[in-house]
Order: structure tokens, then sequence, then C-alpha cells
């Protein structure tokens, strides 16, 4: 496989960006060798700068519900451009796309934009504490909330791939106000709040974890996180950044039936363009400025772009309930021959999946939290990932992170990965 052009791009990129990459995963460091430098996708591919093609499992880390460049968003995007690109004014687009995910996710009763997951998260952290007059919240091990100060207290994705769970730059009083507990572990986060009685503005976590692999909160400890929010007082938020519009049209909620207070949500509500939003209960959202005193701000926020793009995916998942019908079928095919591929080579790795949303572990125990995620040998998975290159298959250069199927994966996509992943895990094993 010749990458010749990719690694000028990435000699040349690291004498003006830091790693020569502007996001640190990108790097291939957990996963060995150089980054490939991608020029287009179209449909499940991607083609990098050398003209090697790739059937891809990482779709932009998960927005690509239906594959790159799908035409309906591609047309809501041409229309969208002819009209501007921004104005720092309110359009109707914000408007319908608020109104839409407040259908599509009933929790959800005000809704504000933003221009990333990271914003949305802090900014429901701000929300809930200007609501609460608290703190103080707790977040879980291992759960990735993007890369705000009072988030990288051990963190997932990125930061747990790099072997530094937490980072150099965040202050002493940011980790104060920090508290953690411990994922599927209510007696942990029992423990926690007794211990800050009265402090508690929030618990924020991923209901289905997509940072530490694909790791589901329990039903049960879902539910009693809800009734210790109740009783305490406290605002319980879901990150469904990369799980909203993903595994259900009401995302992981809908799914697992439990009611969050706030939710962040990003990925797909951008239609491939960078976006966030969070929302949730109306009392809390109407403490946000300018209706209350909690000051939140974005130049782009909402901007006609994403909101374009955005509102044509949610949209269509409004329109075509089948959409994961199909992305059930189509993932459920690719797990089991994943698994049977496994089962002819004597290995029983760790594989789990919600959704079009999976993880196959290099561990043969099972996994349920952080601790039992990193036992996960790490350095096989970079060995894997590789051989899968060499076979055509793009999966995310990191073992804590997911692999997502799309719409625009094919018969003959799934049955190539199906062999290569046979192949690649018989070459190292």
């Amino acid at each position: 496989m010749n990458i010749t052009r990719s690694k000028e791009l990435f000699t040349e990129a690291q004498k003006y960006i830091p790693g020569g990459v502007n996001s640190p995963v990108r790097a291939f460091k957990s996963v060995g060798g150089d980054p490939l430098f991608i020029e287009r996708g179209e449909a499940a591919h991607m083609y990098d700068t050398d003209g090697n093609a790739y059937i891809d499992y990482i779709g932009s880390w998960g927005p690509h519900l239906f594959g790159h460049n799908p035409t309906f968003i591609m047309e809501a995007l041409y229309k969208a451009m002819e009209n501007g690109t921004s104005f720092g004014a309110p359009t109707e687009m914000e408007v319908k796309m608020a109104k839409l995910i407040t259908e599509l996710v009933p929790s959800v009763e005000r809704v504000r934009m933003v221009n990333s997951g990271t914003e949305a998260t802090m900014s429901a952290i701000r929300a809930a504490r200007g609501h609460t007059g608290k703190e103080k919240f707790i977040k879980f091990e291992g759960c990735y909330h993007g890369h705000a100060d009072y988030f990288l207290i051990k963190a997932g994705s990125g930061a747990l791939t790099l072997g530094v769970p937490t980072s150099p730059g965040v202050t002493k009083g940011n980790a104060a106000d920090t508290l953690l507990a411990d994922f599927n572990d209510i007696e942990s986060v029992k423990k926690v709040v007794a211990a800050n009685k009265g402090e508690v503005a929030a618990i924020i976590i991923e209901p289905i974890a997509g940072n530490m692999g694909v790791i589901p909160a329990t039903n049960e400890f879902l539910t009693q996180l809800r009734q210790i929010c109740d009783e305490e007082g406290i605002v319980l938020i879901f990150d469904e950044v990369m799980t909203g519009f993903r595994v259900a049209a009401g995302g992981a909620q809908e799914v697992l039936g439990i009611t969050p207070d706030l939710s962040t949500f990003g990925k797909i509500i951008g239609g491939g363009l960078p976006v966030g939003a969070f929302g949730g209960k109306r009392e809390i959202m109407e403490t946000i400025a300018p209706v209350g005193p909690v000051y939140q701000a974005g130049t782009l926020s909402g901007n006609p772009l994403a909101m374009s793009a955005g509102y044509a995916a949610l949209k269509y998942i409004q329109d075509n309930p089948q959409v994961y019908t199909d992305l059930e079928e189509k993932s459920k095919f690719l797990n089991d021959g994943l698994a049977d591929n496994l089962k002819q080579l004597g290995k029983n790795y760790y594989m789990t999946r919600i959704g079009s949303m999976s993880c196959m572990f290099f561990t043969e125990e099972e996994v349920t939290d952080f601790q039992s995620a990193v036992k996960s040998d790490t350095a096989l998975y970079g060995r894997y990932f590789n051989e899968m290159l060499k076979r055509g298959v793009y999966l995310a250069p990191a073992q804590f992170e997911a692999m997502f199927v799309s719409t625009a994966h094919t018969r003959s996509d799934l049955e190539h990965t199906i062999k290569a992943h046979y192949e690649a895990l018989k070459a190292i094993i």
C-alpha cells in the first residue's frame, strides 16, 4: 500500500501544527505508523491522497449515519450556501431545527445550538449550576465529555488512549469541583453524593459510553441514578453527543427508557458539519441568557450551513423510521460475522454492540466500566488496526472508540470486512 503523499503531508504538517494533527487521536500514536491524509469520501468509502480506498467505520467519528455526501444533505447544503454562510442573526432554519429536535426527543422542551460537543457539555454544566445554585458535579471515570478543563479528570477517548487521564493546564480549582464515580456502580455514586451533601449541581454521564469502547450503562444503574437525582435535587445530564440520533431517533434515552433533565447533542445534528446543542426541561433552560442570568453565547451558533445540513439529516430520520431497522440488520450481520471469526480462531474477545455502534476489546473478560476496559491489549489492537488497514478497512485508530455502521454500507462492504477481520486476526494471534 503506497502512502507516499500522506507521509509527505504529515512531515509538512508537523512544522506548523502540534503533532501534525488538529485532534490527537488522528496522529495514530496508539496504533503505530503515520496517519493517512484523506482526500474525499463517498458513501461508505474514503480515499486517501495516494488514491487508496477504504471501507470507513469511523464516519467522521459518528455523524455520517448515511455515509459520506448523501444527496439530500448535499442539496440542502448547496441551497443554504447560495444565500450566505453566516449572518450572526436569527434565521428560520434555527427555529425549524429546534422544533424538530423537541419533536424527536420528548425530554427536550427547549434547546440552544452551539458549535461543538464540548461547548454543549460545558454549557449544560453551567446551566445546571445556575439553576441549582450549587458548584460541584459528578462525572464517571472513563466517560469523555469534551476538552473543557473540568472534564479532563480521568477522561476517556483520546486522553485515555494516550495514557494521560488528567491533563496539565487543568487547575486545582477545577479539579476540586469535579467529583468522580465509577460507571455502572451505584454505590460509588451514593458515597460521593453523601460526602458532598447539598453541594452537587449535576451528574453527567454517557448513557452508552462511547469513549472507553462501547459500554452501555445498565438499566438498574440508570434507574437508581435518576432516583438519586430526584431525591437530592441534582440535575441529571445525558451526554448524547455520540448516541443522539445514532442508536435511535430519540437517542440512548429512548433505548434505555430513562429521562434526563438535560441532554447534549452533536455529531448527527450537523449532518457532517461542526455543531452541538444542549436542551431539556424548560425551567432549567430558561435560566440561560437572554431569558435568565446564566450567560452563554456563540457568534456562529446556529449558523445556516450547519442548521440546513442537520435539519436535512433529522428530517430524513423523522420521515424514514426504517433507517434504524436497516442499521440494525447491517450491524447485526457484521457483528455476527466477527463473532463467528473469533469462534473459528478459538478466541473469546469481548464484543459489545448497541444498534450501529460496536466495539471489540482485546480482552476475554467482560467489560462494564473503565477498570475492565483498560485490561484490553492496546498493543494487540494496534497490530490488528494496521492489518485491517492493509486490507482496505479503516477503523478507529484507538482501542477505546466505537465502530460505526452507516446506511451506506453494502452487503459487499460488510462481507469484505468480515473476511478482512478473520485474516487480520489470524496474522497477529
